[in-house]
């Protein structure tokens, strides 16, 4: 027995400091991160690069491995957060979109209109609002460690030019599985139609549906001028932050050096992500615009007047919501938003 004891305080003793007696028994030998997109995309490039890093900075002893497409929970976009939460997902980076309809306060950034540019989404996920945000996340069973952006959501369609809610009308777009946004599409006079990415590709090569509504950055990685998306319309609707998280009993497991690696890797990955996402489409910087206007879309870019018809007819849904978000934190959010101006 003593020769027992002996070795095991021995085996301790040679641990890599700050290495916890966790590391010997319990990690796993893989991780698991869950995004919607692959590394052609900035949202799993920020994925592949969090695996990197973590491996980097705990020296080999956290290891994951990206699954894009969702694929831990058969492509559903929306069952992502409970896996998450259920510790069938052991990671993910997260659209504040998909995890809405099981964190209702994520809707925030649904609201129709609210961030009209960069400087008003980062008053939010950069300022108290963000962090009342985070604390809302910690009682789901997650640990939220940083925010990135998946990019301001624009509408495209196959048919014409969008510059009116008129020219919307009856149009079927595909748009992503959260109520709002199908309050929203209605409201404009719109057929919006819910369905995954997955799906929503054919459907667009076929003309099931007219239009869809993502990131300039998805729409270039993803080619949708070649599924017939040859309208494209500028209209900042909303922008859709990233989170990055991790099931609350993987996060107890390691050991206190490990857990600060783990929050300087997605700190990191995140930073460089906000830059990937708005990386040519940022007032100075439309070489993403200019690489799509060359596959011959048209794009269409709205003025202020323009736009306010669309804010003014979707006003209505954004006061509805506004009480399922919670009002205190809506009126923090726009308070947050003037005072960046």
């Amino acid at each position: 027995m003593k020769k027992l004891v002996a070795a095991a305080s021995l085996a301790l003793a040679l641990l890599p400091l700050g290495h916890s007696v966790a590391h010997a028994a319990d990690y796993k030998s893989e991780y698991r991160l869950s995004t919607v997109l692959g590394p052609a995309f900035p949202w799993g490039k920020a994925g592949e690069r969090w695996a990197e890093l973590v491996k980097q900075k705990t020296e080999g002893r956290i290891n994951i491995k990206l699954y894009p497409g969702t694929s831990l929970v058969g492509g559903d976009q929306t069952r992502e957060f409970s896996a998450i939460r259920q510790g069938v997902i052991d990671l993910a980076i997260g659209s504040s979109i998909n995890w809405s309809p099981q964190v209702k306060q994520l809707n925030l950034f649904s609201l129709p209109f609210l961030t009209p540019d960069e400087k008003s989404l980062d008053a939010l996920i950069k300022g108290p609002v963000g962090k009342d945000l985070f604390a809302v996340l910690e009682k789901q069973g997650v640990v939220p460690l940083a925010y990135g952006e998946n990019g301001f959501r624009e509408l495209s369609n196959s048919r014409h030019p969008i510059r009116t809610p008129a020219d919307l009308k009856g149009m079927k777009i595909r748009v992503v599985g959260s109520p709002i946004f199908i309050d929203a599409f209605s409201a404009l006079g719109a057929n919006p139609t819910q369905m995954s990415w997955a799906d929503a590709q054919p459907a667009l090569a076929t003309k099931a549906v007219d239009g869809q509504e993502n990131p300039l950055s998805v729409f270039n990685a993803a080619k949708l001028h070649t599924l017939g998306q040859q309208h494209l319309t500028l209209w900042g609707y909303m922008t859709d932050p990233l989170i990055f998280v991790v099931n609350r009993n993987v996060w107890n497991n390691w050991s206190e050096a490990d857990r600060k690696a783990v929050r300087e890797a997605a700190e990191q990955a995140a930073a460089e992500n906000l830059v990937a996402a708005r990386k040519g489409v940022s007032p100075g910087d439309d070489a993403l615009l200019k690489d799509i206007e060359k596959n011959g879309v048209t794009i269409t870019r709205l003025t202020a007047e323009q736009r306010k018809a669309f804010k003014d007819l979707t006003r209505p849904v954004y006061d509805k919501w506004a009480e399922t978000v919670g009002k205190d934190l809506v009126k923090k959010a726009e308070a947050a938003i003037a005072a960046g101006k």
